[in-house]
């Protein structure tokens, strides 16, 4: 009878100890998988390439501008069309993951170049996102 329950012990302690990997390498591949899509929503502001952003985010995604104004996904989708004709370029700089259980909360910071007219040249800036605040 001991033996039955040192084997079931055994083999529940490394049922866990198995779960518990596979759940580091499952937000591994998820911390991975974030800052590659938030790299590509970055730079698709400067070529104007949509299709990160209609990969990204969810039908129904609420976004705040610097200006505290709401868009959903469709103005978004519209905007990074347009947005080459204001920027040059745009790179995420920075990205920190964390999980809360099945929650990933992710802050970072980017950095862009703008188009002005002619005359004034290039003009360059840099945001950061931290606690919900620019």
């Amino acid at each position: 009878m001991a033996t039955k329950i040192d084997i079931f012990f055994f083999a529940s302690v490394l049922c866990c100890a198995l779960c518990q990997c596979t759940q580091q390498d499952d937000q591994k591949k998820t911390e991975r998988y974030i800052i590659e899509s938030e790299r590509q929503w970055a730079e698709s502001v400067a070529s104007g390439d949509s299709g990160p952003v209609e990969r990204i985010l969810a039908d129904d995604f609420v976004g705040v501008d610097p200006q505290g104004h709401m868009y959903d996904k469709a103005k978004m989708i519209s905007d990074t069309h347009n947005a080459p004709q204001i920027f040059i370029s745009n790179r995420l700089n920075e990205v920190k993951v964390r999980f809360y259980g099945d929650t990933a909360i992710v802050q970072g910071n980017e950095s862009w170049e703008r188009r002005v007219a002619a005359l004034c040249g290039p003009i360059r800036g840099s945001v950061a996102v931290a606690d919900g605040r620019l």
